[in-house]
């Protein structure tokens, strides 16, 4: 036989090796990441739960699902192994940098930056003057509240007031 027709069938042989060698790998890793579960840790299965681990059996791990809601599941059911700060984000909404960014928050030595001075510049300012309306001193607008219902009770009844055309 010549070497150009089994060039082929080698090649074949060869791609057919190293599938099997990446999914062997693959369900090691995945033993492995299930052989590292220990009580308290977060977990997704495969279906898409997320639970707490409180017991790990030979085969079968036992999940809290909600508070006092335990279920038994089998090892191969977990998805994955979640960290702390992952399950916490999922979960329970947690996010851990705003986590940190409430643990480092400044707090003053004093509450004299938490108030405002008595009689200070801020009083006079929310203060009317004497000769000016108080709504014309906010800037309020005066709005019409019937000026809409005159209108359409002047408009024709075919004519549409969405401004769209009828579907039909």
């Amino acid at each position: 036989m010549n070497i150009v027709t089994l060039l082929p069938f080698i090649v074949l042989i060869g791609a057919m090796f190293l599938m099997t060698r990446s999914a062997k790998n693959k369900q090691r890793q995945a033993a492995q990441m299930r052989d590292t579960m220990q009580p308290g840790t977060g977990v997704r299965t495969i279906g898409g739960m997320y639970a707490t681990v409180k017991e790990v059996h030979d085969d079968t791990v036992l999940l809290e699902v909600a508070p006092a809601v335990h279920a038994i599941y089998a090892k191969n059911a977990i998805g994955a192994v979640l960290s702390d700060a992952e399950y916490n984000h999922i979960v329970h909404g947690i996010d851990p940098d705003e986590d940190e960014a409430a643990k480092t928050s400044v707090v003053p030595d004093d509450a004299s930056s938490l108030t405002t001075p008595a009689g200070g510049a801020d009083d006079a300012a929310d203060a009317p003057a004497s000769g000016e309306p108080e709504d014309e001193k906010a800037g309020a607008k005066k709005i019409d509240l019937g000026k809409n219902d005159a209108d359409a009770a002047d408009a024709p009844e075919d004519e549409k007031r969405d401004g769209g055309a009828d579907a039909k």
